[in-house]
């Protein structure tokens, strides 16, 4: 076994067991156990996800599906945490029926792995349950005047994202701003370059993007980088930040997906997550849904930018995964290196 892959384990296994008691302090969002479950009728589902959507399976999702005739009886145990960390300890044996994660890569680890079927993404909507974009949170009245990528490389600020060893928003984040030096006529060099400014001025990762805006709560940095559905939810919640949507941005696809030997309500959840009722309720929450009719009912909501691209533009996240991410070559981790920044 590599060196780097022992250290990885020995890390995994410090997580699991806050992911163990994440598992617990949730139980009670709809009772119990597989066993108590089965006697009543209902199902038991196992969520594990990534950090961001939390409150929108708690509060939203799951009560909402336990209101539908398939849902009636069914409890639920959640795990959240950064969307690397979460795929890799379900492969490494955490217990799940249902699996969120905001990058592809974090789902193809649990096809290889013989967790999730390889034709998990051949259903509706390509098996992404929400959309969003990669969007900056200011302070108050945007002090700094930040709207364009440009700005943050030029202007004088601090900057908060993750750290995109662990987190899959902090990789939508790095190629929303290498796509958007792309678009407007750089090489690809000239991107990375800029890629390397955005992170020479990050002054703090956080494992997670749940993590870093309770950073930037705090009040640590100027600009935060991250989703649109975490502005739109702080927002809600009364944190005080104003949402930048750049005119160049990329659209982020978070999959979802049943496991091989998941129970059967683990797949009627999925259903209703893709049907209209659920995309609205993952709307409410603030994510762009991934049913084009729902979607258009909430226009008013969710503004189209100016640019919008997609990651298959750079080769699909088979491509971005290795070019970008990969532990030993990647360049955003040859940047990290470099930096002094953790790359696990």
């Amino acid at each position: 076994m590599s060196k780097t892959k022992n250290k990885r384990l020995r890390r995994l296994g410090a997580r699991l067991g806050i992911a163990g008691i994440a598992i617990g302090a949730t139980l009670g969002i709809a009772a119990c156990g597989r066993d108590d479950e089965a006697e009543g009728g209902g199902g038991s589902v196992n969520i594990v996800a990534y950090s961001t959507p939390q409150q929108a399976y708690e509060e939203g999702l799951i009560p909402g599906f336990g209101e539908t005739p398939d849902g009636e009886g069914t409890g639920f145990s959640t795990s959240f945490g950064s969307s690397g960390d979460q795929s890799r300890a379900v492969e490494a044996g955490q217990d799940a029926d249902y699996v969120s994660f905001s990058i592809e890569p974090d789902m193809t680890r649990l096809v290889d792995a013989g967790v999730v079927a390889p034709d998990w993404n051949k259903g509706r909507y390509d098996g992404n349950v929400t959309n969003s974009v990669v969007v900056f949170m200011t302070r108050p009245g945007n002090p700094e005047g930040v709207s364009s990528w440009e700005d943050l490389a030029s202007k004088d600020v601090e900057i908060i994202n993750p750290n995109p060893a662990t987190s899959g928003g902090a990789r939508w984040n790095i190629m929303a701003a290498y796509g958007s030096q792309l678009t407007n006529g750089a090489s690809p060099q000239e991107a990375l370059d800029f890629v390397r400014t955005i992170i020479e001025k990050t002054s703090v990762q956080d494992d997670s993007a749940r993590d870093s805006l309770a950073t930037f709560q705090g009040g640590k940095g100027d600009v935060l980088i991250g989703y649109e559905n975490e502005a739109l939810q702080a927002q809600e919640e009364g944190v005080e930040l104003e949402m930048v949507i750049p005119d160049d941005t990329i659209l982020i696809e978070n999959p979802a997906a049943v496991t091989v030997d998941s129970d059967p309500s683990a797949a009627k959840f999925l259903d209703f997550a893709q049907s209209a009722e659920g995309q609205q309720l993952f709307a409410d929450a603030g994510y762009r849904p991934v049913d084009p009719k729902v979607l258009a009912a909430n226009a008013d909501k969710f503004p189209a930018p100016a640019n919008l691209f997609t990651i298959d533009e750079f080769g699909g996240w088979s491509q971005v995964a290795d070019e970008f991410f990969d532990e030993e070559n990647g360049s955003v981790f040859e940047i990290q290196r470099e930096l002094g920044n953790p790359t696990e």
